[in-house]
């Protein structure tokens, strides 16, 4: 039955993994097959034309493997590839893209920061929702160069990470933001970090609720939800360094129950 079929999901490297936590969290009877093309990594500073072919190799591996839904967990490969990804390939596509309309509609400062990448920041869909709902709105938009790199190292107390992060948060804290966007999900693993950084008020937004929320809506109006307790399986593969991803796994997921799951965890080219 294609309903006991997998989650697929893929990302740029390990970052993607801060939304598959969110999906097996929401789904529990869900299996899932999860990709890190960490050896192309990052996307952001990609052209289009190459981010397209990486999305379609894993998209295309994906679906080889019995993935029913895709969840790109990508900024970079969402705001660049997912309108060609959904007209060429028969089966549903769940996006990820900056949180910017929440941030917008909620700050009292009229002031939001977004972190991203250059493939994002430069993206159409990218600009044209911030154009939607930033009009009236100061934006302060700040490209995160170098960081999915160190982060993709599995080192989170890296000196370098902190000076990055340092110096792309303060003129964000000059302008009197109340609400940053990350826009790469590589950067939910840099949270705590931040936390130490910026003034308690400034909320931090990440999209991976929202589209773990997505994927189950998708799943159910498709009549593709599984529904049945069959021990749910998770394959995630990685054609980097193995250890890495082990590392963000093991050591990030006892808040989402990923020591109780039943998971193979390999490296694999593709």
């Amino acid at each position: 039955m294609q309903s006991q079929q997998s989650i697929g999901v893929f990302d740029s490297g390990v970052g993607g993994t801060s939304i598959w936590k969110e999906i097996v969290t929401l789904l529990p009877k869900e299996s899932t097959i999860y990709l890190a093309d960490s050896t192309n990594a990052p996307y952001g500073n990609k052209n289009e034309k190459q981010i397209l072919e990486l999305c379609i190799k894993n998209t295309e591996k994906l679906i080889a493997l019995g993935a029913k839904i895709i969840v790109v967990a990508c900024n970079t490969a969402t705001t660049n590839a997912i309108d060609y990804l959904r007209a060429t390939y028969p089966i549903p596509f769940i996006g990820i893209e900056p949180a910017i309309k929440p941030a917008a509609l909620q700050s009292k400062h009229k002031s939001v920061g977004i972190l991203a990448t250059k493939g994002t920041l430069n993206s159409k869909l990218f600009n044209d929702t911030a154009a939607r709902y930033t009009q009236d709105i100061a934006v302060v938009e700040i490209m995160g160069e170098g960081l999915v790199p160190l982060i993709e190292k599995g080192d989170l107390e890296n000196p370098e990470l902190v000076y990055l992060l340092k110096k792309y948060l303060a003129p964000m804290v000059d302008a009197r933001i109340d609400y940053l966007v990350l826009g790469c999900s590589h950067y939910p693993y840099l949270i705590p970090l931040m936390r130490g950084l910026l003034p308690a008020h400034i909320q931090i937004i990440d999209s991976g609720e929202a589209v773990a929320k997505q994927t189950q809506h998708v799943l159910k109006s498709l009549d593709l939800i599984e529904t049945n307790a069959h021990n749910p399986k998770h394959l995630l593969l990685t054609n980097g360094e193995l250890d890495v991803l082990t590392y963000f796994i093991e050591n990030f997921g006892e808040s989402k129950n990923s020591k109780n799951l039943k998971m193979q965890i390999k490296r694999e080219a593709f």
